[in-house]
């Protein structure tokens, strides 16, 4: 039998929306072939980031990728977000600055960009 050691995670940092969570976490196992998802939320968390209020979240963050080994950590914002009610752009500039920050960590993992558009389907933000 399988020890929780011997399973892999990845992090996400996404939107409380419940609408959100079972799309996001799907097409993070499919791309990155982990066994768990480590989700952290907060309403309009790509807002939170941008805002530059991230001491909790770094947190979370830095408890994933120590305790699970995390090595991939996906931030994301989505259409029609009550917590960061603005733009499709104004979201990808959030969704960009957040990937900066939790870059600037000097993790050992993969932090990239998610959109989740207004079919719930997640897309890289490049």
């Amino acid at each position: 039998m399988n020890t929780l050691t011997e399973k892999s995670f990845a992090t996400s940092l996404s939107c409380m929306d419940g609408r959100v969570q079972i799309p996001m976490n799907d097409w993070i196992k499919a791309k990155y072939g982990v066994d768990f998802v480590d989700t952290i939320t907060a309403p309009g968390i790509d807002k939170v980031m941008f805002d530059g209020n991230v001491e909790s979240l770094k947190k979370s963050v830095m408890i994933s990728v120590t305790n699970h080994k995390s090595n991939h950590i996906v931030v994301s914002g989505h259409f029609g977000c009550a917590g960061n009610p603005v733009s499709d752009e104004e979201h990808f500039t959030h969704i960009k600055k957040s990937v900066e920050i939790i870059s600037s960590w000097n993790l050992d993992a993969d932090v990239v960009g998610v959109w989740i558009d207004e079919n719930f389907v997640p897309h890289l933000v490049e």
